[in-house]
């Protein structure tokens, strides 16, 4: 058992990790140790105070054993000060990433503070073959690029998306669902215009009608505008 490995079972759930494995169906059981989120505010301090040496070897070490491993790396991803250095820690680490809890938990400061920089990124980690690539473009771009810094050429990008993945169908759904009850005039164009595949279309129409932020006229709307699939 590695340093950081013994870290992390101080704070075992074994029940917990029954629950999360349920919830993660790609991965199987034995990787989940069972930690639970508000944790890791505990164990990153704890992780950071190992000699750097310990710190790097782990972020090489890849993939990973364990799934909350993954979860780890992402904050340690999330806490990185320097632009250029995250970006080349989490392009590292996005081919290993194999499920949504642990590209949904990516958010690093550093990267929406340099947003003129990382919207290129953002558009060629959705352009990638691999889906959690693919995902974590997707989330960034509806956690930063819906509102002031918004542009229609962004959710062009998610529309050409055809994949047979479900956590990356999902994912565009729900950045269609947010661009509706952010910026319906532009976002409600995709639909009209049937940009998107059918399943992902009514998805996003499903997500957005579940929103508080959508009006009850915008709903019946949308409603109006699911297809059949094929």
């Amino acid at each position: 058992m590695t340093p950081i490995q013994a870290i992390l079972f101080q704070f075992q759930d074994e029940k917990y990790g029954d629950f999360t494995a349920k919830l993660v169906p790609t991965e199987k059981r034995e990787a989940f140790i069972g930690v639970r989120s508000p944790s890791y505010k505990k164990i990153l301090p704890l992780v950071k105070a190992l000699p750097a040496a310990e710190l790097d070897a782990f972020m090489q070490a890849l993939p990973h054993q364990f799934h909350e491993e993954n979860c780890l790396h992402i904050a340690l991803i999330n806490s990185i000060k320097d632009y250029d250095a995250c970006v080349a820690e989490l392009e590292h680490f996005m081919p290993y990433v194999t499920n949504w809890a642990v590209s949904d938990g990516l958010n690093p400061g550093i990267l929406e503070k340099n947003k003129d920089k990382i919207i290129g990124k953002l558009r060629e980690w959705i352009a990638s073959d691999a889906p959690y690539t693919k995902r974590i473009g997707m989330l960034l771009l509806m956690k930063w690029f819906l509102d002031d810094d918004y542009k229609s050429k962004y959710l062009e990008w998610a529309a050409s998306i055809r994949s047979d993945e479900y956590y990356v169908n999902m994912m565009t759904a729900w950045l269609f669902a947010e661009a509706l009850a952010k910026q319906w005039d532009s976002a409600v164009t995709f639909l009209t215009g049937a940009k998107l595949d059918v399943w992902t279309h009514n998805k996003a129409i499903q997500k957005a009608r579940e929103s508080y932020r959508i009006t009850d006229e915008q709903k019946a709307y949308l409603k109006t505008l699911k297809r059949k699939q094929a």
